[in-house]
């Protein structure tokens, strides 16, 4: 009986850009619709054996934790959203646009850094030693423990890495570093797949805290393989308008800290400075109560943000009236309108409608839609509110106002700004319309958008005389 013979492996190819696999050749990628890019795998010769192991395995209760313990970076916004600090050994990628200040930030956890005498190096691939020095001068970035390094080069960055032996290694950014004994080019899957790998087997054995800057794609996500975001172990998205000096630092994934927590940045031609207190940004300074105007308390992460927002109203010169909005979900507003019609009789179909929040804000909770409802039905009927009402809930459409999360958080925060009135959804039917006290604020619990309106004096026709002070 004729032995059997054992089968040739079947070739598989892959795209270089974004990594789609299949079992035949193409000319156009199925996933990302690149022309020219699928190439055949390179298959395995041989199975992976046993081999020596760095570290004998031990009980998890002997493990010692020491070394793995959060330093400070020297920014606590940023020592805020990481959970404590920098931990030794930990790989952070940051993106964010171009332009928003990913630079600068790091720069100056750098340079903090460098001032608690740890030394730091920082790789830059995409400016001259000598643009990042100029940079540093102007926002006072100069340490002696701050080590500069050019390079496009992994072979290049890890000689650094050897002659410095830094604790923190900053690379600036990913896809600007090129594997030279790797195919595709700088950027490419392959490459920032292979770099990344390398530099985080470094980090780890080195004990060295990796950052690594990311680039984004124009849909707003992370630029390369999404294995790159599975290797490391904190994601950041570093965000705000170009209009505005405000930044944002979001934790979209942390292994040694909260996800839900936000660091606040005031970006300028001195450098970034981090904001301890940015509540103020996103209120008006006017003494006087102005129609169209609403003070809401949104949550970014943990941390309770008032933000004002502005409502406009004017009669349309067209068939088809605008709805403009500027920092808040234009599909919210829409519903809110249609919410404001049917349930209050605010009728706005002949009409301009334009909302913003001021700062720079973005309201995205559904918890600002009571907030929106109001500062509409302000402008319309052209009577302000009071300047010390806030408003929290989201509106149904049924017109019921529903909770928010975090109810106690908020109304504190209103309470430490000033505030002493506080429009919230009622717990219970029974409980609509009852006001209590909570630390020095009355709160009115309100089951319905007309009975809202009609507290503060929205009611169409004469002005309500229950209306809050």
């Amino acid at each position: 009986m004729a032995k059997a013979t054992a089968k040739a492996p079947r070739p598989s190819y892959h795209c270089s850009e974004c990594g789609w696999e299949t079992g035949k050749w193409v000319g156009r990628c199925g996933e990302c619709q690149s022309w020219g890019t699928v190439v055949e795998r390179a298959a395995a010769k041989s199975r992976v054996q046993a081999g020596p192991v760095t570290a004998p395995a031990r009980p998890i209760g002997e493990v010692p934790i020491e070394d793995s313990l959060a330093r400070t970076s020297g920014v606590p916004e940023l020592d805020r959203v990481l959970g404590g600090g920098l931990v030794p050994g930990a790989a952070i990628l940051i993106a964010g646009e171009p332009g928003v200040g990913k630079s600068t930030l790091l720069l100056e956890v750098a340079a903090q850094t460098a001032r608690l005498r740890h030394r730091v190096l920082y790789v830059t691939g995409e400016e001259s030693a000598a643009q990042v020095r100029m940079r540093a001068d102007r926002t006072g970035g100069i340490q002696d423990e701050l080590y500069l390094a050019a390079e496009t080069d992994l072979g290049a960055v890890l000689g650094h890495v050897e002659e410095v032996k830094p604790t923190l290694l900053v690379i600036d950014s990913v896809q600007t570093i090129s594997a030279g004994d790797v195919d595709g080019v700088p950027g490419g899957v392959t490459q920032v797949k292979e770099v990344s790998a390398a530099l985080i087997r470094m980090a780890k054995l080195r004990n060295i805290t990796l950052v690594i800057i990311g680039h984004v794609t124009k849909d707003g996500t992370i630029a390369g393989p999404r294995v790159l975001e599975h290797l490391v172990d904190v994601v950041l998205h570093f965000e705000g308008e170009r209009t505005s000096r405000l930044r944002m630092v979001r934790a979209m994934k942390n292994r040694y800290g909260p996800v839900d927590e936000v660091g606040c940045f005031d970006l300028s031609a001195e450098g970034i400075e981090a904001i301890t207190d940015p509540t103020g940004l996103f209120l008006d300074t006017r003494h006087g109560p102005v129609p169209g105007t609403c003070v809401a308390v949104a949550l970014e992460g943990r941390r309770p943000l008032l933000s004002e927002v502005q409502a406009l109203v004017t009669h349309s010169a067209g068939e088809r009236p605008r709805r403009t909005t500027s920092g808040v979900d234009s599909a919210r507003v829409a519903m809110i309108l249609a919410v404001l019609q049917q349930h209050a009789g605010i009728r706005l179909h002949s009409f301009d409608v334009f909302v913003s929040s001021v700062g720079g804000a973005r309201l995205t909770e559904p918890s600002n839609d009571v907030a929106i409802a109001l500062a509409i039905a302000s402008a319309w009927l052209g009577r302000p509110l009071a300047r010390n009402v806030v408003a929290v809930g989201e509106l149904g459409l049924s017109g019921e106002l529903r909770r928010a999360r975090d109810m106690g958080v908020r109304l504190a925060e209103a309470g430490r700004m000033g505030f002493r009135s506080a429009l919230v959804p009622a717990v219970t039917p029974e409980s609509a319309g009852n006001s209590r006290v909570l630390d020095g604020m009355r709160v009115v619990d309100v089951d319905n958008i007309a009975r809202a309106l009609s507290l503060l004096g929205l009611e169409k026709g004469d002005s309500a005389t229950e209306a809050l002070p």
